[in-house]
């Protein structure tokens, strides 16, 4: 199908991003209905974002909704993408945090379980995203739990793009880089099954690099760290590698994911085989089909990844058994 003609639907799909000033979403190859959900003093920027969408002329976006109402924003839905959450203030406590986040996405898990379809694909992107999933998935549990991820694309992108740089390739060129566990300083950026293309041959990253210190020093906390660098260089958070990782993972869950190729996710883990404690929110390299996705198993696991993707797990525990203490179930 060529780039500029749409697929007219007589049903499209419908989204909801909420805090829908932050983020901006579009689809590829299907016409969509998006529903832009924010807090009621936050609609006249809203108003902004809206304005902004139309003037883009996108080819696939046939109607914008903007709403305080969760009952008008989470209709029907065919995804959802959850972007808004409290941040972080100079001296707060990590459970308070977790606390105010808790009311956030149980309010929202509630309001898919009560009005979205029940194969509305679920994507958490507000931090600390892993646990805010968790808590999402909890209070809508006649919505499955497969059908809830939170990003971590922008963390596999991150680092491929690091990969990339480094051996002085397109992007493109890399492929199977792993982010194993949470979406923070803790998680685990593999590239022990990643491949570069160079020069037309595939080599595995460790020959292509060919620097195994950084590769297991600088590359890993430059990944781990690189969210809080944007901020720091731009006083604000990341904006567009956010949009475009958000835009790469959903096009992968409608899409799927190319032959041979994972990416990474954060998924419900139980039933896993590496070992992750069950009832997590834990990012796995995975493959798509058919809008399903499968963790990649059998991938050998050394000594160093073991001990990193432990790490990653003790601290979700962490934060899950805290949140789960503020759910009230």
């Amino acid at each position: 199908m060529p780039h500029n003609v749409c697929r007219i639907l007589s049903d499209p799909r419908k989204v909801a991003v909420t805090q829908g000033f932050q983020v901006i979403c579009r689809g590829d190859t299907e016409q969509m209905l998006s529903w832009c959900s924010s807090t009621t003093p936050m609609l006249p920027v809203l108003e902004g974002v809206v304005m902004e969408l139309q003037d883009c002329a996108l080819p696939l976006l046939r109607e914008i909704v903007p709403t305080d109402k969760e009952e008008v924003a989470f209709k029907d839905l065919d995804a959802a993408i959850l972007v808004g959450s409290m941040p972080r203030k100079e001296g707060m406590e990590r459970k308070d945090l977790l606390k105010a986040n808790v009311a956030i996405f149980k309010s929202q898990g509630t309001a898919l379980e009560k009005y979205a379809k029940k194969t509305v694909k679920v994507l958490v992107v507000g931090n600390p995203a892993n646990t805010n999933c968790l808590i999402a998935a909890k209070s809508a549990p006649s919505i499955p739990k497969e059908n809830f991820s939170c990003l971590t694309r922008l963390d596999h992108n991150r680092a491929r793009s690091q990969v990339a740089m480094r051996c002085g390739v397109p992007a493109t060129h890399v492929r199977n880089v792993i982010i194993w566990g949470n979406h923070s300083s803790t998680q685990y950026p593999d590239v022990h099954h990643c491949l570069v293309n160079m020069s037309g041959s595939d080599l595995a990253c460790f020959d292509a690099v060919k620097d195994d210190a950084w590769l297991k020093g600088d590359f890993i906390s430059t990944v781990q760290q690189r969210g809080a660098a944007v901020i720091k260089a731009r006083k604000l958070s990341s904006a567009m590698s956010a949009a475009k990782a958000i835009c790469d993972h959903m096009r992968d869950i409608w899409s799927g994911t190319p032959e041979g190729e994972f990416i990474s996710m954060g998924v419900y883990s139980s039933g896993n085989s590496y070992g992750v404690p069950d009832d997590l929110i834990y990012s796995f390299p995975v493959q798509i089909k058919d809008k399903t996705w499968k963790v990649v198993d059998g991938l050998a696991i050394n000594d160093f990844s073991r001990s990193k993707m432990d790490a990653t797990a003790a601290e979700l525990i962490e934060e899950r058994d805290t949140a789960v203490t503020f759910l009230g179930v």
